[in-house]
Protein backbone atom coordinates (compact mmCIF):
# COMPACT_ATOMS: atom_id res chain seq x y z
CA UNK A 1 0.00 0.00 0.00
CA UNK A 2 3.37 2.08 -0.10
CA UNK A 3 2.30 3.96 -3.05
CA UNK A 4 -1.21 4.02 -3.29
CA UNK A 5 -3.33 7.46 -3.26
CA UNK A 6 -6.20 6.97 -1.32
CA UNK A 7 -9.13 9.48 -1.90
CA UNK A 8 -11.06 10.05 0.38
CA UNK A 9 -14.57 12.07 -0.59
CA UNK A 10 -16.48 13.25 2.54
CA UNK A 11 -13.24 12.81 4.72
CA UNK A 12 -14.94 15.41 6.94
CA UNK A 13 -17.84 14.00 8.08
CA UNK A 14 -18.57 11.98 10.98
CA UNK A 15 -17.26 8.10 9.52
CA UNK A 16 -15.11 9.57 7.05
CA UNK A 17 -12.72 11.25 9.88
CA UNK A 18 -12.65 8.47 11.80
CA UNK A 19 -11.77 6.12 8.87
CA UNK A 20 -9.11 8.72 7.80
CA UNK A 21 -7.54 8.06 11.17
CA UNK A 22 -8.02 4.05 11.30
CA UNK A 23 -6.24 4.39 8.00
CA UNK A 24 -3.40 6.66 8.85
CA UNK A 25 -2.73 4.08 11.50
CA UNK A 26 -2.91 0.96 9.97
CA UNK A 27 -1.29 2.08 6.50
CA UNK A 28 1.18 4.84 7.45
CA UNK A 29 2.76 4.78 3.83
CA UNK A 30 -0.39 5.78 2.12
CA UNK A 31 -0.80 9.09 0.90
CA UNK A 32 -4.07 10.13 2.00
CA UNK A 33 -6.13 13.16 0.11
CA UNK A 34 -9.75 13.84 2.19
CA UNK A 35 -12.24 15.63 -0.34
CA UNK A 36 -14.76 17.27 1.42
CA UNK A 37 -17.39 20.23 0.61
CA UNK A 38 -17.18 21.41 3.96
CA UNK A 39 -20.82 21.29 4.71
CA UNK A 40 -22.63 22.49 8.12
CA UNK A 41 -22.15 18.02 8.70
CA UNK A 42 -18.39 18.86 8.19
CA UNK A 43 -15.87 19.27 11.35
CA UNK A 44 -12.11 20.66 9.60
CA UNK A 45 -11.10 20.04 13.45
CA UNK A 46 -12.03 16.35 12.75
CA UNK A 47 -8.50 15.82 10.52
CA UNK A 48 -6.91 18.73 12.13
CA UNK A 49 -3.56 16.92 13.63
CA UNK A 50 -3.29 15.50 10.10
CA UNK A 51 -3.32 18.86 7.64
CA UNK A 52 0.64 19.43 6.68
CA UNK A 53 1.35 16.59 7.83
CA UNK A 54 3.33 14.23 5.46
CA UNK A 55 1.70 12.10 3.24
CA UNK A 56 -1.83 13.48 3.32
CA UNK A 57 -3.47 16.19 1.24
CA UNK A 58 -6.59 18.37 1.90
CA UNK A 59 -9.11 19.54 -0.71
CA UNK A 60 -12.49 21.59 -0.38
CA UNK A 61 -14.49 20.99 -2.89
CA UNK A 62 -17.81 19.40 -4.10
CA UNK A 63 -18.16 16.49 -5.60
CA UNK A 64 -21.57 17.63 -7.71
CA UNK A 65 -19.20 19.80 -9.44
CA UNK A 66 -17.60 17.72 -12.61
CA UNK A 67 -14.68 20.50 -13.56
CA UNK A 68 -14.03 20.19 -9.66
CA UNK A 69 -13.82 16.22 -9.36
CA UNK A 70 -11.92 16.24 -12.86
CA UNK A 71 -9.21 18.44 -11.62
CA UNK A 72 -8.70 16.46 -8.69
CA UNK A 73 -8.05 13.28 -10.53
CA UNK A 74 -5.88 15.05 -12.75
CA UNK A 75 -3.72 16.55 -10.56
CA UNK A 76 -3.29 13.32 -7.64
CA UNK A 77 -4.20 10.12 -9.53
CA UNK A 78 -5.47 8.31 -6.51
CA UNK A 79 -5.26 4.79 -7.38
CA UNK A 80 -8.18 4.14 -4.91
CA UNK A 81 -11.58 6.28 -4.03
CA UNK A 82 -13.23 5.70 -0.70
CA UNK A 83 -16.46 7.45 -1.35
CA UNK A 84 -18.17 8.65 1.68
CA UNK A 85 -19.70 12.22 0.95
CA UNK A 86 -23.37 12.31 1.20
CA UNK A 87 -25.95 14.02 2.36
CA UNK A 88 -27.24 11.78 5.04
CA UNK A 89 -29.93 13.10 6.97
CA UNK A 90 -33.63 11.55 5.73
CA UNK A 91 -35.07 14.45 7.55
CA UNK A 92 -33.07 17.36 5.41
CA UNK A 93 -34.24 14.50 2.42
CA UNK A 94 -38.06 15.28 3.50
CA UNK A 95 -37.84 18.87 3.94
CA UNK A 96 -35.46 19.79 0.74
CA UNK A 97 -34.66 16.37 -1.35
CA UNK A 98 -32.51 18.34 -4.26
CA UNK A 99 -29.93 18.40 -2.66
CA UNK A 100 -29.69 14.97 -1.84
CA UNK A 101 -29.98 14.37 -5.57
CA UNK A 102 -27.00 16.72 -6.70
CA UNK A 103 -24.98 14.89 -4.16
CA UNK A 104 -25.70 11.28 -3.30
CA UNK A 105 -26.68 11.04 -7.45
CA UNK A 106 -24.60 13.29 -9.48
CA UNK A 107 -21.94 13.65 -7.44
CA UNK A 108 -21.34 9.76 -7.26
CA UNK A 109 -21.58 9.62 -11.05
CA UNK A 110 -19.19 12.40 -11.69
CA UNK A 111 -16.84 10.03 -9.17
CA UNK A 112 -17.09 7.18 -11.40
CA UNK A 113 -16.37 8.96 -14.53
CA UNK A 114 -13.39 10.32 -13.59
CA UNK A 115 -11.86 6.90 -12.01
CA UNK A 116 -13.14 5.25 -15.29
CA UNK A 117 -10.91 8.17 -17.42
CA UNK A 118 -8.00 8.16 -14.98
CA UNK A 119 -7.73 4.16 -14.52
CA UNK A 120 -9.04 2.82 -17.53
CA UNK A 121 -7.19 2.14 -21.03
CA UNK A 122 -10.39 0.59 -22.62
CA UNK A 123 -13.62 -1.47 -21.09
CA UNK A 124 -12.39 -4.17 -19.30
CA UNK A 125 -8.69 -3.13 -18.59
CA UNK A 126 -7.12 -1.08 -16.57
CA UNK A 127 -4.20 0.63 -17.15
CA UNK A 128 -0.93 -0.70 -15.68
CA UNK A 129 -0.32 2.00 -13.17
CA UNK A 130 -4.13 1.66 -11.71
CA UNK A 131 -4.02 -2.20 -11.41
CA UNK A 132 -4.83 -2.57 -8.78
CA UNK A 133 -6.93 0.79 -8.02
CA UNK A 134 -10.12 0.12 -6.69
CA UNK A 135 -13.18 2.35 -6.13
CA UNK A 136 -15.71 1.90 -3.11
CA UNK A 137 -18.70 3.58 -2.52
CA UNK A 138 -19.90 3.60 1.06
CA UNK A 139 -23.64 2.55 0.72
CA UNK A 140 -26.46 2.16 3.59
CA UNK A 141 -29.33 -0.38 4.39
CA UNK A 142 -31.59 1.76 4.44
CA UNK A 143 -31.96 1.61 0.27
CA UNK A 144 -33.39 -2.21 1.06
CA UNK A 145 -36.80 -0.31 2.94
CA UNK A 146 -38.20 -1.88 6.42
CA UNK A 147 -38.28 -5.58 7.47
CA UNK A 148 -41.44 -6.15 10.06
CA UNK A 149 -40.48 -8.20 13.26
CA UNK A 150 -38.44 -10.97 11.25
CA UNK A 151 -35.94 -11.22 8.78
CA UNK A 152 -32.61 -9.78 7.68
CA UNK A 153 -31.12 -7.79 5.21
CA UNK A 154 -28.14 -9.34 3.48
CA UNK A 155 -26.18 -8.77 -0.22
CA UNK A 156 -29.49 -10.22 -2.25
CA UNK A 157 -31.98 -8.04 -0.49
CA UNK A 158 -34.62 -6.28 -3.00
CA UNK A 159 -34.18 -2.81 -3.10
CA UNK A 160 -36.76 -0.75 -1.71
CA UNK A 161 -36.44 2.91 -0.44
CA UNK A 162 -38.83 4.85 1.19
CA UNK A 163 -37.10 8.56 1.51
CA UNK A 164 -35.68 10.90 -0.83
CA UNK A 165 -32.33 9.84 0.92
CA UNK A 166 -32.67 6.41 0.66
CA UNK A 167 -33.53 6.68 -2.87
CA UNK A 168 -30.60 8.71 -3.67
CA UNK A 169 -28.21 6.54 -2.38
CA UNK A 170 -30.49 3.62 -4.07
CA UNK A 171 -29.36 5.42 -7.52
CA UNK A 172 -25.86 5.91 -6.45
CA UNK A 173 -25.50 2.30 -5.91
CA UNK A 174 -27.04 1.21 -9.18
CA UNK A 175 -24.61 3.65 -10.98
CA UNK A 176 -21.58 2.17 -9.35
CA UNK A 177 -22.92 -1.42 -10.02
CA UNK A 178 -23.11 -0.56 -13.98
CA UNK A 179 -19.91 0.79 -13.78
CA UNK A 180 -18.35 -2.77 -13.16
CA UNK A 181 -20.25 -4.57 -15.54
CA UNK A 182 -20.16 -2.07 -18.03
CA UNK A 183 -16.69 -1.15 -17.99
CA UNK A 184 -15.18 -3.20 -15.79
CA UNK A 185 -14.18 -0.49 -13.10
CA UNK A 186 -13.31 -2.28 -9.90
CA UNK A 187 -15.95 -1.42 -7.62
CA UNK A 188 -16.34 -2.44 -4.00
CA UNK A 189 -19.69 -1.73 -2.63
CA UNK A 190 -20.92 -1.85 1.40
CA UNK A 191 -24.36 -1.63 3.12
CA UNK A 192 -23.67 -0.53 6.78
CA UNK A 193 -26.09 -0.32 9.53
CA UNK A 194 -26.93 2.91 12.10
CA UNK A 195 -23.47 4.06 13.07
CA UNK A 196 -23.07 5.86 16.40
CA UNK A 197 -19.64 7.02 18.43
CA UNK A 198 -17.94 10.18 18.74
CA UNK A 199 -17.66 13.52 16.90
CA UNK A 200 -21.26 12.59 15.06
CA UNK A 201 -23.31 15.45 14.04
CA UNK A 202 -26.02 17.26 16.71
CA UNK A 203 -28.81 16.61 15.03
CA UNK A 204 -28.20 12.30 14.75
CA UNK A 205 -30.20 10.15 17.36
CA UNK A 206 -27.43 9.47 19.94
CA UNK A 207 -26.42 13.36 20.39
CA UNK A 208 -30.04 14.45 20.77
CA UNK A 209 -30.99 11.80 23.08
CA UNK A 210 -27.77 13.16 25.49
CA UNK A 211 -28.07 17.06 24.30
CA UNK A 212 -31.25 17.57 25.42
CA UNK A 213 -31.51 15.38 28.35
CA UNK A 214 -28.18 17.25 30.18
CA UNK A 215 -29.63 20.91 29.08
CA UNK A 216 -33.15 19.98 30.68
CA UNK A 217 -35.02 19.90 27.33
CA UNK A 218 -37.23 17.15 26.32
CA UNK A 219 -35.83 14.49 25.33
CA UNK A 220 -37.60 13.58 21.76
CA UNK A 221 -38.09 10.47 20.21
CA UNK A 222 -40.46 9.56 17.24
CA UNK A 223 -43.77 8.05 17.12
CA UNK A 224 -43.65 5.21 20.00
CA UNK A 225 -40.02 4.81 20.46
CA UNK A 226 -40.04 1.52 18.70
CA UNK A 227 -38.59 1.66 15.63
CA UNK A 228 -35.55 -0.88 15.62
CA UNK A 229 -32.41 -0.30 14.20
CA UNK A 230 -28.62 -2.42 14.01
CA UNK A 231 -26.28 -0.61 15.96
CA UNK A 232 -22.73 -0.21 14.57
CA UNK A 233 -20.00 1.48 16.77
CA UNK A 234 -18.09 3.66 13.98
CA UNK A 235 -14.55 2.29 14.86
CA UNK A 236 -16.11 -1.57 13.98
CA UNK A 237 -17.33 0.19 10.56
CA UNK A 238 -13.76 1.66 9.79
CA UNK A 239 -12.02 -1.36 11.08
CA UNK A 240 -14.66 -3.44 8.18
CA UNK A 241 -14.19 -0.65 5.45
CA UNK A 242 -10.37 -0.82 5.95
CA UNK A 243 -10.83 -5.09 5.58
CA UNK A 244 -13.27 -4.39 2.28
CA UNK A 245 -10.49 -1.99 0.49
CA UNK A 246 -7.63 -4.69 1.11
CA UNK A 247 -9.29 -7.89 0.49
CA UNK A 248 -12.64 -7.52 -1.83
CA UNK A 249 -12.78 -9.01 -4.98
CA UNK A 250 -13.82 -6.26 -7.76
CA UNK A 251 -17.29 -6.06 -8.27
CA UNK A 252 -18.34 -7.25 -4.92
CA UNK A 253 -20.66 -5.73 -2.31
CA UNK A 254 -20.75 -6.68 1.51
CA UNK A 255 -23.45 -5.86 4.51
CA UNK A 256 -21.78 -4.66 7.32
CA UNK A 257 -23.74 -4.24 10.75
CA UNK A 258 -23.39 -4.26 14.42
CA UNK A 259 -25.40 -7.64 15.32
CA UNK A 260 -26.79 -5.35 17.85
CA UNK A 261 -31.11 -4.65 17.22
CA UNK A 262 -32.37 -2.27 19.68
CA UNK A 263 -35.51 0.07 19.27
CA UNK A 264 -35.24 3.87 19.45
CA UNK A 265 -36.32 3.54 22.77
CA UNK A 266 -33.83 0.54 24.11
CA UNK A 267 -31.31 3.20 23.38
CA UNK A 268 -32.55 6.22 24.99
CA UNK A 269 -33.17 4.23 28.08
CA UNK A 270 -29.47 2.61 28.00
CA UNK A 271 -28.28 5.88 27.56
CA UNK A 272 -30.46 7.74 30.52
CA UNK A 273 -29.80 5.14 32.70
CA UNK A 274 -25.55 5.73 32.25
CA UNK A 275 -26.16 9.60 32.75
CA UNK A 276 -28.21 9.08 35.96
CA UNK A 277 -25.25 7.34 37.71
CA UNK A 278 -22.60 9.51 35.18
CA UNK A 279 -23.86 13.07 35.87
CA UNK A 280 -26.90 12.47 38.37
CA UNK A 281 -29.24 15.72 38.11
CA UNK A 282 -29.50 17.91 41.58
CA UNK A 283 -33.03 17.06 41.45
CA UNK A 284 -32.29 13.48 41.96
CA UNK A 285 -34.69 12.45 39.13
CA UNK A 286 -33.91 10.49 36.25
CA UNK A 287 -33.53 11.99 32.85
CA UNK A 288 -36.04 9.35 31.84
CA UNK A 289 -38.78 11.77 32.78
CA UNK A 290 -37.68 14.06 30.25
CA UNK A 291 -38.15 11.57 27.50
CA UNK A 292 -41.78 12.85 25.22
CA UNK A 293 -42.93 10.71 22.16
CA UNK A 294 -43.53 13.24 18.93
CA UNK A 295 -45.42 12.97 15.36
CA UNK A 296 -43.45 10.32 13.72
CA UNK A 297 -41.35 11.27 10.71
CA UNK A 298 -43.37 10.60 7.14
CA UNK A 299 -42.44 7.16 5.71
CA UNK A 300 -40.65 5.98 8.94
CA UNK A 301 -39.23 2.48 8.13
CA UNK A 302 -39.97 0.31 10.97
CA UNK A 303 -37.16 -1.96 11.26
CA UNK A 304 -33.72 -2.16 9.86
CA UNK A 305 -31.69 -5.26 10.62
CA UNK A 306 -28.05 -7.09 9.04
CA UNK A 307 -27.29 -10.38 7.94
CA UNK A 308 -23.10 -10.47 8.45
CA UNK A 309 -22.44 -13.80 7.08
CA UNK A 310 -20.64 -13.10 3.94
CA UNK A 311 -18.03 -10.44 5.66
CA UNK A 312 -17.29 -12.82 8.35
CA UNK A 313 -16.86 -16.63 6.69
CA UNK A 314 -15.15 -14.32 3.33
CA UNK A 315 -13.17 -11.33 5.22
CA UNK A 316 -12.85 -12.83 8.68
CA UNK A 317 -14.79 -9.36 10.02
CA UNK A 318 -17.01 -9.10 13.31
CA UNK A 319 -17.81 -6.14 15.21
CA UNK A 320 -15.70 -5.87 18.51
CA UNK A 321 -17.78 -3.57 20.17
CA UNK A 322 -20.91 -4.66 22.10
CA UNK A 323 -23.72 -2.18 22.03
CA UNK A 324 -22.88 -1.49 26.14
CA UNK A 325 -19.67 -0.92 25.41
CA UNK A 326 -19.79 1.52 22.28
CA UNK A 327 -22.35 3.44 24.43
CA UNK A 328 -20.29 3.80 27.18
CA UNK A 329 -17.19 5.34 25.01
CA UNK A 330 -19.68 7.58 23.25
CA UNK A 331 -21.59 8.97 26.40
CA UNK A 332 -17.59 9.60 28.11
CA UNK A 333 -17.29 11.92 24.35
CA UNK A 334 -20.56 13.72 24.93
CA UNK A 335 -20.62 14.22 28.27
CA UNK A 336 -17.03 16.47 27.80
CA UNK A 337 -18.44 18.15 24.43
CA UNK A 338 -21.94 19.08 26.37
CA UNK A 339 -19.93 19.60 29.94
CA UNK A 340 -21.09 23.94 29.83
CA UNK A 341 -24.57 22.61 28.84
CA UNK A 342 -27.04 24.74 31.07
Amino acid sequence: MENNKVLITGGLGFIGAHFVHHYRQVQPKAHIIVFDKNTYAANIDRIDDLVNTARFTYIEGDISNQETVNRVFEEHQPTHVVHFAAESHVDNSIAGPLPFLKTNVEGTFYLLEAARKTWMQSPQKLKSAFKNARFYHISTDEVFGSLEKEGLFNEQSNYAPNSPYSASKAAADHWVRSYFHTYGLPTLLSHCSNNYGSYQHNEKLIPTIIRTALSGEPIPLYGDGQNVRDWLYVEDHCSAIERVLAEGTPGQVFCIGGNAERSNLDICTAIVQQLDQRQPKESGTSYAEQITFVTDRLGHDFRYAIETTKIKTELGWEPKYNVEAGLEKTIAHYLAKYKNLP
